[in-house]
């Protein structure tokens, strides 16, 4: 053992770093720096100097602890589908992926709850409780790919918050490495714990920066029964809000989406999802709940016929299969990774939901009296508040040039924000991409602890390092 901490020291550090983890885990081509030093954001050139892919929490130690000796920044890695930059390496750093750690480790059918690697794939724990007879409700367009290490990381939210919440309402214990190399273990996957501060919720939307998560223990729920989907056509935004409040007055709604013609206009040109109905509308709803009998079932039409009436809804269907409700979410899941081809600068902002038709009345009109010529595409949770703005890049335009010109505008959206109370990112974590924004949902003070946390758990800065806060 000595003579071989002796040879260590004579290795460059990236060689070094190769003999932390399995032969082959350590990539230095070009093509792996471009691939893994990235995610869906497009602002930021990756420029890693390593990519590393460990298979234990024992080897994830050793690369924290390599990183401290030789003052190493590391990038966690999931999925890479995030939207903020969170798990871009643009200078240097050594990303840690967990791809290699993607494996569920135990199940407990009586506390329902499921031990997962970190690089568990989001789909695949879904499908995991579905065959155990069980349901994880965290659900996005990205669950195919995103992993469950990053869902933590940044406290995903998606599709089903306005009935199950968001990923941190799912954890019931982490281990995780800290910046100091120290494995800790949260929670121990109790229900009720009393004993001071909950350290693990401190990682759940750190985005990295305190520590890696090596190990998640998620709860499950029981299956919902005979899901059931509306698609309503209103004829403006503020009918959407009335629409909202009828259903959620007679039915457990599990999901309450909207978009705009324009974005169902995009799905439409895909030309693989059929249209919900014939008459134009310039939004649309989408609702979801569990029919659990034929009461619950006529209640939604009923209630449908009250929103008709009142001229809050101008056409709508509701699914009668499980392949009718898969084509009906299509219609909204589909949209980003629809609009992504057209670079589209995107805006991930919420309010509390009483406040949702004038906040989007006045963001929508800085965007139309700013960007004239844009082509704008909202859509969002409106059930929980949360409304994702979409500015499309012209075809002909330099990506550069559009991102410049759609910076200029956050200033007036994000003092918007502040002044509706709201956050400036709602389900998309801070990353690199909001940094720079953090004072308009943030006080000083606020950060200042942020801060001051961050120096404990990781005091050399080589956690994720600009990511948040510079």
């Amino acid at each position: 053992m000595n003579d071989s901490r002796v040879a260590m020291t004579d290795l460059r550090p990236i060689d070094e770093l190769k003999t932390l983890v399995d032969p082959g885990k350590l990539l230095t081509d070009a093509a792996s720096l471009e691939t893994y030093g990235k995610d869906w954001t497009r602002q930021y050139a990756p420029a890693p100097s390593a990519i590393v892919f460990p298979k234990t929490v024992e080897q994830v130690q050793a690369i924290v602890r390599w990183a401290n000796a030789h003052k190493i920044a590391l990038v966690p890695s999931g999925g890479r589908t995030g939207l903020s930059a969170a798990a871009v390496a643009s200078n240097g750093e050594v990303v840690v992926s967990f791809d290699y750690m993607n494996q569920i480790l135990d199940f407990d059918e009586s506390n329902r709850t499921v031990v997962c690697q970190p690089g568990v794939v989001t789909g695949v724990l879904q499908q995991f409780a579905e065959d155990k007879g069980l349901y994880y409700p965290v659900d996005f367009a990205s669950s195919g790919s995103s992993q469950i290490g990053g869902n933590i990381g940044t406290n995903a939210g998606g599709i089903k918050v306005i009935r199950y919440g968001l990923t941190r309402n799912w954890v019931a214990g982490l281990k995780v490495v800290t910046g100091t190399g120290e494995l800790l273990e949260l929670n121990k996957d109790l229900i009720k714990n009393a004993t001071g501060y909950d350290l693990r919720q401190l990682f759940i939307g750190a985005e990295g920066t305190l520590g890696f998560v090596v190990e998640a223990t998620m709860r499950l729920d029981r299956a919902p029964r005979n899901l059931t989907a509306m698609v309503l056509g209103t004829p403006d935004f503020d009918s959407i809000m009335p629409v909202l409040h009828a259903f959620q007055s007679k039915l457990d709604l599990t999901a309450f989406e909207f978009f705009s013609d324009k974005g169902l206009a995009r799905i439409m040109a895909r030309g693989d999802v059929p249209s919900p109905f014939d008459t134009p509308c310039p939004f649309y709803a989408l609702l979801e709940f569990e029919a659990s009998s034929e009461e619950v079932a006529s209640e939604a039409l009923s209630t449908f016929e009250h929103c008709i009436e009142q001229g809050w809804v101008l056409d709508g269907v509701m699914s009668q299969s499980q392949t009718q409700l898969k084509n009906l979410w299509k219609l909204r899941e589909y949209l980003s990774e629809t609009i992504s081809h057209h670079t589209p600068y995107k805006n991930d902002i919420s309010v509390t939901v009483s406040k949702v038709p004038a906040f989007l009345r006045d963001i929508d009109a800085i965007v139309t009296e700013h960007y004239p010529d844009y082509e704008v595409v909202w859509y969002g949770h409106i059930g929980d508040g949360n409304l994702h703005l979409n500015i499309l890049k012209p075809e002909h335009m330099d990506k550069e040039a559009f991102f410049a010109s759609c910076a200029r505008v956050n200033k007036w959206v994000f003092e918007t924000v502040e002044r509706y109370n709201g956050s400036i990112s709602a389900e998309h974590g801070v990353g690199l991409v909001k940094r720079d924004y953090l004072q308009y949902s943030r006080s000083p003070a606020e950060i200042a602890y942020m801060k001051a946390i961050k120096a404990v758990f990781d005091p050399n800065g080589i956690m994720n390092p600009g990511k948040i806060f510079a």
